[in-house]
């Protein structure tokens, strides 16, 4: 059966993947691209040094809070329609295209797919805010959702609905968006697999030009800084952690440590590439991870029974509410958490997008959504339930650290939690590993994600690449560590979520270029079984 070829196949523009790319010392890199990227890495890096970072964050802070405030319909309805796009797909036409073609095969097991989603995603986040969160909005520790009484049966319903409502389908619709449109373009259409080959159908051969230039170097600075201050942050917790556990001097020394270790390990793992790296350690994470959640949920069973259906009619009877962002009484709490996480989750979608659209070739549309939006939302409503209504009920039956003075370190609030269970210590100790795993995943991912569109939008990147931005991702974390601490890693996350605003506009402009692509393959699909 022969397939016909269609005006957005890369048969129809003079572009060639790779044609821009220079090959020295074991390097294949897109020119404007890699130079444009490395040079505003540098150029941001002596501005740190040469400058207080206290002023940095305060000047960063400024803008995003500026941001945050003038955007905040535009970030809450973007939301929405992407979550609405989402949904319509699945039922449309569209959900029979297979990505990769309709002959096209899944390229990896169910189960290790889903693993790779919820790895590169948000494993590291459940583990950070699983028990912060709930007890944040249950507390009142910055304001509460919809304006609801601190510490009240109200408050506690709200609580564990709001948290399942920032770590559900909608960050997961954002992520789906971008996924799915890298994914069609690269594997349907034959275009390199980079941000900027989105928007051929709109743009024809001008996507290779400044514009796409312009677009994949702020797709790989959101993802290089974002995984820096993520991986700041992250040894934060996992130092915090260790001197929790061990008594360990929770200083600067080993913080330094923890970005070293990880970083070697995300080294061993990029270059052992996807089905040698980062599909085996997210395995590993699922089981443990599974096992750690199965464990939490039979020592506060009768708890957990209650708290899950709590969790999901919360979600349910909350969200529209929640998605609403006029006439808000609540709107500091709205700012600082619902519009700061949509802001956030949009900064992250090129790179965990990405990565997706890597693992996802030989996956219908239906599939595809359903399984990226659904799967990792059920999965997280489980967790949230464990986790969360653990923490609250600590809260209410003043349990622990705690029940006695609600959350004083974010950082140490899951541990604080374990305190009171059985078995803390060991506990304490899988998590701080699950959380370095979970890290060594986010690097690998974001690793290869670079490499593909510094490579000019080339699949497998050679090894030493691959080896370079890994080490940069630790290096830059740790120098943030090493000139600025919290301050350092606070502005450049500030940065990061400023870049929300022109993605944005970018993801919903990817929406009609994804539509405009898929409806010439409908033709192509037709066209086939015809023949």
């Amino acid at each position: 059966m022969t397939v016909t070829k269609d005006k957005y196949s890369i048969e129809n523009t003079d572009y060639t993947v790779g044609q821009d790319n220079i090959q020295k010392w074991g390097f294949d890199v897109h020119n404007p691209v890699f130079g444009a990227s490395a040079g505003l890495i540098i150029v941001f890096l002596v501005a740190l040094f040469v400058s207080e970072p206290e002023t940095a964050k305060a000047t960063l802070d400024g803008i995003k809070w500026q941001i945050i405030g003038s955007f905040d319909n535009m970030f809450m309805w973007a939301g929405n329609l992407f979550l609405l796009f989402c949904l319509s797909l699945i039922v449309s036409p569209f959900g029979k295209i297979r990505i990769g073609g309709h002959d096209a095969t899944p390229e990896h097991s169910s189960l290790s797919w889903i693993a790779m989603l919820f790895a590169a995603g948000m494993g590291i986040g459940l583990m950070f805010w699983g028990v912060a969160e709930p007890v944040a909005y249950f507390t009142g520790w910055y304001e509460t959702p919809l304006g609801v009484e601190a510490y009240s049966e109200e408050a506690a319903y709200a609580a564990l609905g709001a948290t399942m409502f920032h770590w559900g389908l909608h960050p997961w619709a954002i992520y789906a968006v971008v996924a799915l449109s890298m994914a069609f373009f690269a594997f349907n259409k034959g275009l390199p697999l980079s941000f900027r080959s989105v928007f051929y159908p709109l743009l024809g051969d001008k996507t290779w030009g400044w514009f796409g230039h312009v677009i994949d170097v702020l797709a790989v600075l959101a993802t290089l800084f974002g995984l820096a201050t993520s991986l700041g942050l992250g040894a934060q917790q996992a130092a915090s952690g260790l001197s929790h556990v061990f008594g360990l001097e929770n200083g600067l020394g080993i913080q330094l440590a923890v970005i070293a270790f990880v970083t070697s390990l995300a080294i061993i793992s990029v270059i052992r590439g996807i089905d040698g790296g980062v599909k085996v350690l997210s395995n590993i994470n699922l089981l443990v991870a599974f096992s750690l959640l199965i464990f939490v949920i039979v020592v506060t069973l009768s708890t957990f029974l209650k708290t899950v259906p709590t969790t999901l009619l919360g979600y349910l009877d909350n969200m529209l509410p929640l998605s609403n962002p006029h006439g808000r009484e609540d709107e500091a709490w709205m700012h600082g958490w619902t519009v700061f996480y949509w802001a956030w989750w949009i900064s992250w979608s090129p790179c965990v997008g990405m990565f997706i659209a890597r693992v996802s070739k030989g996956r219908t549309v239906r599939e595809f959504i359903t399984a990226v939006i659904f799967i990792p939302s059920a999965i997280t409503l489980i967790w949230m339930s464990a986790f969360g209504g653990l923490a609250i009920e600590q809260v209410v039956s003043k349990v622990g650290e705690l029940g006695a003075n609600g959350l004083t370190d974010v950082t140490l609030s899951l541990f604080h939690a374990y305190d009171a269970l059985p078995f803390s210590t060991a506990l304490s100790v899988i998590s701080i590993a699950l959380i370095m795993v979970f890290f060594i995943t986010s690097s690998d991912s974001a690793s290869l994600v670079i490499d593909s569109i510094t490579a000019g939008g080339k699949i497998d990147a050679p090894v030493p690449q691959r080896i370079f931005w890994a080490t940069v991702e630790g290096a830059i974390a740790a120098m943030l560590l090493w000139v600025g601490g919290t301050e350092a890693i606070q502005a450049l996350q500030a940065g990061t979520i400023s870049t929300a605003l022109p993605f944005t506009i970018i993801l919903m402009v990817m929406c009609i270029s994804l539509v405009l692509g898929m409806r010439s393959e409908l033709k192509v699909y037709h066209s086939a079984y015809a023949s």
